[in-house]
């Protein structure tokens, strides 16, 4: 998708998030210097183009009790990948699913997905079932933990 300077200038202005008052886009409107009706057309243009997937909090799942962040690579044979990552995603516990080049060898994991929970234990539970329930080998999977964030942060413009 083409965005022009303006559609930048305004995901520029929105990334670190919008203002938690009465109207919001009006702030962010006035700020890049246009009507908030043609701000909210531009941002619906950009989400139906798929420039935007959506609107959302940013939670910090510690705050929440989720204690254990749980990258899980799989290998999966190439001709079920698809099938497989799609399976895996329809599962609420799943943040993010990706594809990956293995390297044969020295790593062959080639799917990826993230499940965050309050316990290394319920971690654990959870990603048997969904290798059990995506029909992945289960001598073809691990789980790597995160124990120190240094950066987390969204892509900036």
């Amino acid at each position: 998708m083409d965005l022009d300077e303006k559609d930048r200038e305004i995901l520029k202005e929105i990334q670190e998030g919008i203002p938690i008052e009465k109207n919001p886009y009006l702030r962010v409107a006035e700020s890049i210097g246009i009507e908030t009706e043609e701000l909210l057309n531009r941002l619906r243009n950009m989400e139906e183009k798929g420039a935007i997937r959506r609107f959302g909090a940013s939670v910090n799942h510690r705050k929440f009790g989720y204690e254990a962040n749980g990258v899980v690579v799989c290998e999966v044979d190439r001709n079920r990948l698809n099938i497989v990552g799609r399976k895996i995603s329809e599962f609420d516990e799943v943040t993010h699913c990706y594809q990956r080049p293995s390297r044969p060898g020295r790593w062959d994991y080639n799917l990826y997905f993230v499940v965050h929970a309050s316990s290394r234990s319920e971690c654990e539970k959870i990603t048997e079932k969904i290798i059990a329930e995506a029909g992945v080998d289960p001598e073809k999977y691990e789980i790597v933990y995160s124990t120190k964030a240094f950066k987390r942060e969204g892509v900036v413009l």
